[in-house]
């Protein structure tokens, strides 16, 4: 997998939309914090524009997109929130010049589609908070999404869960939200899951949807072929009048106990507050005990 390089004091960084529209003028305490850490800011021309949910057309989301990918002085995207609609602008986007000079994609949620091509491309991207998320982020989150910016050295040991399912692993680190992943199978953004760890978060799905996801995995042969799962936050999740007669937590231990690999259940990322970063594409190292659960980046 191919590190763009690392950020450095006066580089430049694009923020834009890919999906859904920010028309309101909320983006000063991202823009302070990237000032604070000596970098200068670039405000897309996707911000502002308004097409029904989405930040203009995927026409201009995808020249914005393109018209940073492709300017050598800007060294980083940061996707300023998710949504829905990053999947519809993809196929729009030419990486040719990325990948002469590539550069770090940052976002989560419906980001996780270009998080999944850049993979299939062999591009590490940064998997972590956005602009929006700035005000009511944690602190941790924050230096989490520095120290992965900047290239320091990053590293998890988080309180065990009870549910966790012991053990060690390495292996490249892929994945996102899963409702995207499962929307990417059988497409060109798909990722491969052989030898990987495996990453998933989501929210506001219907209980017995995460099952059809989780089985969707199943089938398509992701849980037989990786090393370890990492499983984020899962949250404001729905039932049916009837329900499901699982959580969601509890859901994923279901469909994943027939595989002998470690399991780390309610990492720190997704979308909740504190939302830590997470290189993705970068080898990781998986140790769980009883005592705590640790996460190391190569």
């Amino acid at each position: 997998m191919i590190t763009p390089p690392i950020l450095q004091k006066g580089d430049t960084i694009a923020i834009l939309a890919t999906a859904r529209k920010n028309i309101d003028d909320n983006l000063k305490p991202a823009i302070d914090l990237l000032h604070s850490w000596g970098l200068e800011v670039v405000i897309g021309k996707s911000i502002g524009l308004d097409d029904n949910q989405l930040a203009g057309t995927d026409e201009q989301r995808a020249a914005d997109f393109q018209e940073q990918l492709d300017n050598p002085n800007i060294k980083a995207i940061w996707c300023v929130r998710g949504g829905y609609g990053t999947v519809r602008m993809i196929d729009l986007l030419d990486f040719t010049k990325f990948k002469q000079h590539p550069k770090w994609i940052i976002g989560f949620s419906d980001v996780t589609v270009l998080h999944n091509h850049l993979n299939t491309m062999g591009f590490k991207s940064i998997h972590g908070i956005m602009p929006i998320s700035i005000p009511k982020a944690t602190p941790e989150a924050i230096e989490t999404l520095r120290i992965a910016m900047f290239g320091e050295s990053l590293k998890y040991t988080i309180e065990p869960n009870m549910m966790n399912r012991l053990g060690d692993a390495s292996g490249e680190l892929v994945g996102g939200n899963l409702s995207i992943l499962y929307s990417l199978f059988g497409s060109k953004s798909a990722i491969d899951c052989t030898d990987k760890i495996l990453f998933i978060e989501d929210l506001d799905e219907y209980l017995y949807h995460i099952d059809r996801m989780m089985i969707n995995l199943k089938r398509n042969g992701c849980l037989e072929s990786i090393k370890g799962i990492i499983v984020g936050s899962m949250s404001k999740m729905k039932d049916n009048d009837i329900p499901w007669g699982k959580n969601a937590l509890e859901i994923i231990e279901d469909v994943t106990k027939k595989y002998n690999i470690p399991v780390i259940y309610n990492f720190p990322a997704g979308h909740i507050h504190d939302n830590r970063a997470l290189i993705l594409g970068s080898k990781v190292t998986l140790h769980l005990d009883k005592n705590s659960s640790n996460v190391v980046f190569e």
